[in-house]
């Protein structure tokens, strides 16, 4: 399978609501659920990318940079930036879109790496991502280093 083309290497976006179950006494949006968001999107990305079963084995230092108010819209993009045998890095991209002007303000960014497994939970190898322009290049040195940085 690691010699196979990627099913698709087309990013997931995924829409979010704010609701006021999901903020603190400040009313802003819980980092921890905006993590979860972004690992939903990271998996879906990893699946459409290979037809596997993907789970998350580590995360990136995200980077939150603003907060995401109750009834603000969440648009979370990802994309398979760098691929290795079994796994998969993904770039997921958080932004904020108020009701008003719906254009996105990034809240957050950082990598998923997920690796593919069967039906008994053991690895497996999946197609491999070969970046095209220099935009791709760059996020898969970036996820190079990063996976580098965490010791796997």
């Amino acid at each position: 399978m690691a010699g196979s083309e990627a099913y698709s290497v087309e990013p997931v976006e995924l829409l979010n609501e704010v609701f006021p179950g999901h903020t603190n006494a400040l009313n802003t949006l819980f980092g921890g659920r905006l993590m979860s968001i972004m690992d939903t999107a990271a998996g879906m990305v990893a699946s459409k990318f290979a037809h596997r079963v993907f789970v998350t084995v580590s995360v990136d230092a995200l980077k939150f940079k603003r907060p995401a108010f109750q009834g603000d819209v969440i648009r979370t993009t990802a994309r398979v930036v760098w691929t290795s045998p079994r796994t998969v890095g993904v770039h997921v991209t958080s932004c904020r879109l108020s009701r008003s002007e719906w254009e996105g303000e990034e809240i957050c960014s950082g990598f998923f790496f997920m690796v593919a497994i069967d039906e008994s939970m053991r690895p497996v190898e999946i197609p491999q991502f070969s970046p095209n322009n220099d935009q791709e290049e760059e996020l898969w040195n970036e996820a190079n280093r990063a996976r580098e940085a965490m010791g796997n």
